[in-house]
């Protein structure tokens, strides 16, 4: 909007204005009826990004996860829900009782123990960068040996070293 000299009058725009651009239609919208974002965005045609822009720019607190469940708890719980208790043979999900080979045996307390040991031995030092372990600085044990070609070496600590993940990523990367 202009004024008589033409020049733009501040907080006033060009566009018809909106309704969820008002903080009181807004909050009564949102929290009062207790609408999804994207269902006011879906009636008022426009996107849920616009929707939650402007909950932000008038300050209208967002729900919060606990807010969301006891409104919506996601299927039905307990005896209700038709999974309830189908465990093993039972779960559609079965796959006769066993997971892929490397999987299930980084899994077990074996392969635990003898990482700790190998990290321990290499006083928690890339042996490749010399990098020490940090938050930041992921170490892992890494195979020096092919776990697929080499089964025989896969539980052997001399095949076995501790490297950050920088390097371990160098070492698998189809470059080299």
């Amino acid at each position: 909007m202009r004024n008589k000299k033409g020049q733009f009058i501040k907080g006033h725009t060009y566009r018809k204005s909106k309704f969820y651009w008002d903080r009181d239609w807004l909050w009564k919208e949102y929290r009062e009826k207790k609408k999804p974002a994207k269902q006011i965005a879906r009636e008022q045609k426009c996107k849920e990004n616009n929707i939650l822009y402007f909950l932000n720019k008038l300050n209208i607190s967002r729900w919060t996860m606990k807010e969301i469940r006891k409104r919506n708890p996601w299927g039905l719980q307990g005896k209700q829900n038709p999974m309830y208790g189908k465990t093993g043979k039972l779960n559609p999900s079965w796959n006769g009782g066993h997971s892929p080979e490397r999987q299930s045996q980084y899994a077990r307390s074996a392969w635990k123990e003898l990482a700790k040991s190998i990290l321990k031995r290499d006083n928690y030092y890339c042996r490749k960068c010399n990098s020490p372990h940090t938050v930041k600085n992921k170490l892992i044990v890494h195979h020096i040996k092919e776990w697929s070609c080499f089964p025989e070496l896969r539980f052997e600590p001399k095949n076995l070293m501790t490297m950050c993940e920088k390097c371990h990523k160098k070492i698998h990367s189809r470059k080299k």
